[in-house]
């Protein structure tokens, strides 16, 4: 439908106004107070990146081996994609600012008509300047300003009057509309399957600034052109939560500092390749969840996060823990498994709350000697790495209650490992270079209830194995096990305790007959070896 409709026949003045109030209402709605200053700043900020953008190309030197005209076709190109996507970030925006400065272009038509209504009806209207036309933003690009709007607005609505003067509404040839304020704070998940664009997450920012939001939650809910936050998001400085996991953000920008309240950052699942130093201005900072991402490498500012009790940096390129790492007194939790790390830094000793250390499916060859000195240390696991020896500092770890070592290139568990008699669960199968044999002083882990040892090349299990008691859980496939034998191992752990424990009351009943004294694995051949004689014997 042609919203001008200039075939329609206007005869009257009631016809005139009632075809100036239709095109007033025929706008789409007016966008709030604060989109417009989200416009307004998200205009701003890419006009800087832009610039950013366009000096960092030109700063860039010729190869000495490439044609001049050609590397200049290269730096042109470049900035021309600078270019374009600066336009199609901002093209909300400046759509937003389009329909502003048309809003206020009608506003002062419609009081031009009132006061002309008013001059009709025998009043003398007050002499105003006339107005001259905004000009549309969109014409300016990046340099556009951001229409002026008067202060007399309350809403959306067609009475965007003065209230000092006479409206076309107060003629009755138009039924008033009640006046609408209109919020304009965005829903973060609005309709099932909407996503936020960046102007409507500027504007979100700019709602939640002025409401002192303290939980902002937009875990997938931002638009995949959403590759940078607004300069804004250092507005929410009463924010305690926000949640950014599972979107597409490349890069955080500096102002991420002034989030000064924030406790919890969830940024899982993007594609940020670096973090800015300001990050290390989150002092208060309890949970940070960075896990997921491309990172590299961590900033220098890591160490003042000292209030940090959980850090999630897995699945990202990380190919060091900085020394950093040690300053975070706090860290409780600290998980940097799927990495490219080769070592462990000594300073992690420092980390003297840790209780859960987990680096899976990295590139370890040894874990520090300072890993003892974590003694609040409760569960670790380096599953799929090159560890060849376990530090005898592990005695220390006093609380240690799980530990997985499975999947590495373990030889032997060292004897200092049984001083750690709090473990409830140990894993030390699947290692590639062929275990033999387990500590004998096994038994001292009195507390141990499951127990992996499947795929290696463990014949015989020490005497002191009868002591676990509380084992319920005995993995040992995958061995050459002759003690206990392979049918009496899958019992069950119990039934191998108890095998143990009667071949020890053989020995200790036939030890005053059998001279010299008889080493343990000596033993357990010695009796079936006398078993095999005995029934040679029977069968002659």
């Amino acid at each position: 439908m042609n919203p001008l409709q200039l075939d329609k026949r206007l005869d009257t003045t009631e016809q005139v106004v009632e075809e100036i109030m239709r095109l007033h209402r025929s706008l789409p709605p007016r966008p709030g107070l604060d989109e417009v200053e989200a416009a307004t700043s998200l205009i701003q900020n890419v006009e800087k990146e832009d610039q950013a953008w366009r000096e960092a190309i030109a700063s860039q030197r010729k190869p000495s081996d490439v044609p001049g005209e050609l590397f200049a076709i290269l730096q042109e190109m470049k900035k021309g994609l600078v270019q374009f996507k600066s336009k199609e970030q901002i093209r909300e925006a400046v759509k937003l600012l389009d329909l502003e400065t048309v809003h206020s272009l009608f506003d002062d038509f419609i009081q031009r008509a009132s006061d002309c209504i008013s001059s009709s009806n025998g009043s003398a209207p007050p002499s105003r300047p006339p107005r001259v036309p905004t000009t549309p933003p969109s014409s300016l690009y990046l340099n556009e300003k951001t229409p002026a709007r008067p202060k007399e607005m309350v809403s959306r609505d067609d009475s965007f009057v003065s209230k000092a003067k006479p409206s076309l509404y107060d003629d009755g040839f138009v039924a008033p509309r009640a006046p609408q304020v209109v919020d304009s704070t965005l829903t973060a998940g609005g309709n099932d399957g909407d996503k936020l664009s960046l102007i409507k997450l500027a504007s979100l920012i700019e709602v939640s600034s002025k409401k002192a939001t303290k939980e902002l939650n937009l875990q997938n809910k931002l638009s995949e052109q959403v590759e940078w936050l607004p300069d804004s998001i250092g507005k929410l400085s009463t924010l305690t939560s926000l949640d950014l996991s599972e979107n597409h953000i490349v890069v955080l920008p500096n102002t991420i500092g002034g989030l000064s309240s924030l406790t919890n950052l969830d940024l899982r699942s993007n594609r940020i390749t670096h973090l800015p130093e300001s990050i290390g201005e989150l002092i208060n900072l309890v949970s940070l969840n960075l896990s997921g991402n491309q990172l590299s490498s961590l900033p220098s500012s890591f160490s003042r996060l000292l209030q940090l009790e959980d850090l999630n940096l897995s699945c990202n390129n990380l190919p060091v823990l900085p020394e950093s790492i040690g300053s975070l007194a706090s860290l409780k939790k600290l998980d940097v498994e799927t990495n490219d790390i080769e070592e462990i830094p000594y300073s992690i000793g420092g980390c003297s709350s840790l209780t859960e250390l987990r680096a899976d499916y990295n590139k370890l060859k040894a874990l520090p000697e300072a890993i003892g000195k974590i003694t609040t240390l409760e569960i670790l696991s380096v599953r799929y790495n090159n560890i060849r020896q376990l530090p005898t500092t592990m005695s220390s770890l006093s609380s240690l209650k799980e530990l997985d070592v499975s999947f590495n290139e373990l030889e032997s568990v060292p004897e200092s490992l049984c001083f750690a008699t709090a473990l409830v669960k140990l894993n030390v199968g699947n290692n590639f270079a062929d275990m033999v044999s387990l500590p004998r002083s096994i038994g001292n882990l009195e507390m141990l209830e499951e127990l992996d040892i499947s795929n290696n090349q463990i014949r015989v299990l020490p005497e002191s194995f009868r002591m676990l008691t509380k084992l319920r859980v005995f993995r040992a496939q995958e061995n050459p096990l002759q003690v206990p034998p392979r049918e009496v191992a899958e019992k069950g752990p119990q039934a191998v305790v108890q095998y143990l424990n009667d071949l020890v009351e053989q020995r200790n009943a036939k030890s005053l007959v059998v001279k010299p004294k008889k080493s343990w694995v000596q033993m357990c051949f010695f009796s079936k070896s006398n078993k095999k004689k005995q029934s040679n014997m029977e069968i002659v």
